[in-house]
């Protein structure tokens, strides 16, 4: 039996994926799972970047506004149960789905045969591993790389929790996290639910930085601060999962009295440069992606006809 296709549009921060996948998704009729890990949260819309209905011009969206801020842990398991639930939902009601975000472990956990390890989370262990994190800052990377070289060369130094998810994972079980499905390494559409058809967009550098610049500024502009004053006033603690998002973060800095509205700015802002680096470092080794480079089409919605193109060209092809 043919499986679907579950068509994909990634890239990196503020690189024009929203509207063009609302572009894409009305030539193709598709409905848009999100893959973003902070738009999952409701009320952090502003500091998300999170799509106003305006935006998204009636197209239906899925994996967004779907668990509550406070919420203490969402798993990347959790994320792709519900996203190929969403995906089926689509399918049943004769339409497409389309993934559209740029977090990258989304995005593997519906394109790799993912075998998330069964071992149980160790709060006493979590807890040890991040007393030696504080006491010698890179610490547990450096105890990951001795442990899993292939876990630790794809993680960031300061991505301190899936560091210690995969130390524990390593200690708990004694083999390797990139062993056991966590490592996005193995790589077989056979055991895919369906066959993902990628598409990413990418800019030189130099714009990409600049819409940057613009987005963050935009963020501050339409209230950024006062979203997060009701966060907090909600209760919702800083060392929350939502409250350490890229944005919310600085923020809280900046209210707390940390830190100045400027310094809190371009804190953002380099952050974000740098997310964008690691982005494309991550999706540019997808040899499964076909790239579309935002500068060869005048706008948004010429963008977004070409890829919806390519993907419709790609589903004819294949079947």
């Amino acid at each position: 039996m043919m499986k679907h296709k579950l068509f994909i549009i990634t890239g990196p921060t503020a690189s024009g994926k929203t509207a063009a996948s609302v572009s894409a998704a009305r030539l193709m009729n598709a409905e848009i799972i999100s893959a973003d890990a902070i738009q999952l949260y409701k009320k952090l819309d502003i500091g998300s970047a999170k799509p106003t209905e305006e935006e998204r011009r009636g197209i239906v969206h899925y994996m967004m506004d779907c668990i509550e801020p406070d919420e203490p842990r969402f798993t990347v398991s959790r994320f792709r149960d519900g996203a190929i639930e969403a995906a089926n939902g689509i399918i049943a009601k004769g339409k497409r789905p389309l993934v559209v975000g740029g977090t990258g472990l989304y995005i593997n956990a519906l394109t790799y045969p993912l075998t998330f390890s069964q071992i149980a989370p160790d709060g006493e262990l979590r807890a040890e591993l991040m007393e030696k994190e504080q006491a010698e800052k890179g610490a547990l990377h450096k105890m990951l790389a001795e442990l899993d070289a292939k876990t630790a060369e794809r993680l960031h130094p300061n991505d301190t929790k899936r560091i210690v998810r995969a130390l524990e994972i390593c200690i708990k079980s004694g083999k390797k996290a990139s062993e056991q499905g966590e490592g996005f390494t193995y790589r077989n559409d056979d055991a895919l639910e369906f066959t993902p058809v990628m598409a990413g967009i990418t800019m030189p550098r130099d714009m990409l930085y600049a819409r940057i610049e613009k987005r963050v500024d935009d963020m501050f502009n339409a209230g950024l601060v006062d979203e997060v004053h009701a966060l907090l006033s909600c209760g919702c603690t800083r060392d929350l999962p939502a409250m350490q998002g890229l944005g919310y973060k600085e923020t809280i800095a900046y209210i707390m009295g940390e830190c100045t509205l400027d310094e809190a700015k371009e804190t953002i802002k380099r952050e974000t440069r740098r997310l964008a680096k690691r982005q494309l470092t991550w999706f540019r080794r997808e040899e499964r992606i076909r790239w579309f480079d935002a500068t060869e089409y005048g706008c948004a919605e010429e963008l977004g006809k070409a890829i919806a193109e390519h993907f419709l060209t790609q589903e004819e092809q294949n079947g």
